[in-house]
């Protein structure tokens, strides 16, 4: 037996030599290069739609084995200090007004701000940081391995989580945390753990973010081609006879993209050589059930309202859309604090998770929120008169969630968005949890650890006014908010980017995230979730894109 083990690690370092010699460092400028370099017309085993969160882990995986297109949207995350640094945090979430910007806003039907990522990396090159895996719940439900999850997981960790460096603010929530009765303390890890915990991140300790973009380095750059600012209009379809059916099912052969110049382009799977080759749809939560639609996958009478010819009448595509809601509380903070994003969490057993952030404020989260730090530092508003505006801020996030809503195409242009409903707290167990949430807050910001950081005159309800006086968003205030913690949760609502759902399994995709009725076509990433996995979903979508990679070059090659 200890033979056999010493046998297999000196094959596995063996094989990661290999590996290490064809790998190529970002910005990977032997195969990412600008869509307007592409032919007219090409050939690939494997066609990605979207560099996103899990596209970029799938893309590298798949190009051990295969020869592989990555289609991506957006540029190169390398380079622009809004993305890279921490510091910039704000600016990058600001900064929606190129249509070659790496964030892209949008506005629910709830009236509530959100982002979206236009960039290589997808959402992991514009979101906080954050990196914790899922619940061995999470995993079960799935139906994953967890073997193999778990060796995806360190895969991705490899290259790009990093245990923090705790400063006096995110220790001091910590220990808050602990006095709120958020036990026991679990210390560092990317566990999914009950209790109080530090997660990872994927800011390192110089405050460098490092995003899905960087596991390209994975890639084989012999058998990988990433294209920049390549807009996919169309998945093409041909239909095909089923035996003993006077049906035809429908059968994806490959995609149509423009580049920034406007051209055509066209992608083809190569054909004869094996029946596995597929295109794979990682284009993000709004994008993956928006391409469905717009290549005739959907709804049918929403599809025939835009002209669309219907390949496939799937009235679940676009369905079951949820957005974690977040409420939070502003504290202006008496002490010097530093940027922090998320590095603390409170996993609570009634289903709400306590993070927090120090010198952010409510406006990165804001299109227009330079009236958040008038508000704050005002002439005449003691305590905050003639003060440098040091915010540091306590959110609640509400698991699952158990509200549903629905997504819907606004116009024939993937450029843009789509139109969104999230339902928040349309489910009253949301709510619930919610209130709950805002309680354990409560005791966070009335603890002793956070006593020193707060105004000796900021009390629970004076930091309520405060928070409501801030348009974190378009809906209405109502003045009961101010004293029935019910409505302060609808009024004040926010994004924290976990929102999810549109192609879900067993309703869109199978447990192998094929798409139902159609062949050659899989859609993996973060819009075939029911729930959002863990307290942050972007580790679980990074996992996913290496999992199921290593799960289809498993079919592909069996032996």
């Amino acid at each position: 037996m200890a033979v056999s083990r010493r046998w297999f690690a000196l094959v596995a370092v063996f094989l990661i030599g290999i590996l290490a010699s064809y790998a190529e460092k970002a910005p990977y400028t032997s195969f990412a290069r600008n869509a307007t370099s592409a032919p007219a017309a090409e050939y690939y085993d494997y066609i990605i739609v979207g560099g996103g969160t899990a596209g970029c882990a799938l893309a590298a995986t798949l190009s051990a084995s295969a020869k592989v297109l990555l289609l991506e949207r957006g540029g190169v995350p390398y380079g622009n200090p809004n993305v890279t640094r921490i510091n910039n945090f704000g600016k990058l979430l600001a900064d929606t007004s190129s249509p070659s910007s790496p964030t892209q806003q949008f506005v629910s039907t709830d009236g509530v701000f959100n982002h979206r990522g236009r960039v290589l990396g997808g959402s992991s090159a514009i979101n906080a940081g954050f990196y914790s895996r899922a619940s061995r719940r999470d995993v079960a439900e799935a139906g994953w391995e967890p073997r193999l999850v778990n060796a995806s997981y360190e895969w991705v960790e490899a290259k790009v989580a990093f245990r923090p460096r705790v400063r006096r603010w995110q220790a001091a929530v910590r220990d808050g945390l602990l006095a709120a009765g958020v036990a026991p303390y679990r210390g560092f890890t990317y566990e999914h753990l009950q209790g109080t915990k530090i997660g990872g991140s994927t800011f390192d300790q110089n405050g460098y973010r490092h995003t899905a973009a960087d596991l390209l380095e994975y890639a084989d750059p012999t058998k990988i081609t990433v294209y920049l600012y390549a807009t996919v209009h169309q998945i093409l379809f041909r239909t095909t006879p089923i035996p003993g059916k006077k049906v035809k099912k429908p059968k994806a052969y490959g995609v149509l993209f423009r580049d920034s110049k406007g051209i055509r382009h066209v992608a083809y799977l190569k054909s004869g050589t094996t029946s596995t080759n597929e295109i794979i749809i990682c284009a993000g939560v709004l994008g993956s059930p928006q391409l469905l639609m717009l290549s005739g996958i959907g709804p049918g009478h929403q599809l025939r309202d835009k002209g669309i010819t219907v390949i496939l009448d799937q009235p679940m595509v676009g369905q079951g859309m949820s957005d974690n809601p977040m409420n939070g509380i502003l504290i202006p903070s008496r002490r010097p604090v530093g940027v922090s994003l998320i590095e603390v969490v409170g996993i609570t057993n009634f289903g709400s998770y306590i993070e927090a952030a120090s010198r952010i404020s409510f406006q990165t989260m804001t299109p227009s929120m330079a009236q958040a730090q008038h508000l704050a530092n005002q002439e005449g508003s003691d305590p905050y008169r003639n003060r440098t505006i040091r915010n540091v801020i306590i959110l609640e996030k509400v698991t699952g969630p158990f509200s549903k809503g629905y997504l819907e195409l606004q116009s024939n242009d993937p450029n843009d968005n789509p139109r969104v409903t999230f339902n928040y707290f349309k489910d009253p167990r949301d709510l619930q949890r919610c209130v709950k949430g805002m309680k354990i807050v409560k005791r966070v910001i009335e603890s002793r650890p956070i006593s020193s950081f707060r105004y000796p005159s900021s009390t629970f309800q004076s930091l309520v006014n405060l928070t409501l006086s801030i348009p974190t968003n378009q809906r209405r205030r109502h003045v009961s908010a101010s004293h029935s913690m019910k409505q302060f949760c609808v009024d004040t609502v926010m994004t924290i980017w976990h929102y999810h759902g549109g192609c879900q399994v067993d309703r869109v995709v199978d447990r192998d995230y094929r798409v139902i009725g159609v062949d050659g076509l899989r859609v993996i990433d973060g819009s075939t979730f029911k729930y959002s996995p863990g307290t942050n979903p972007q580790a679980t979508v990074m996992m996913l894109g290496r999992y199921m990679g290593q799960r289809i070059l498993r079919e592909r090659s069996p032996q």
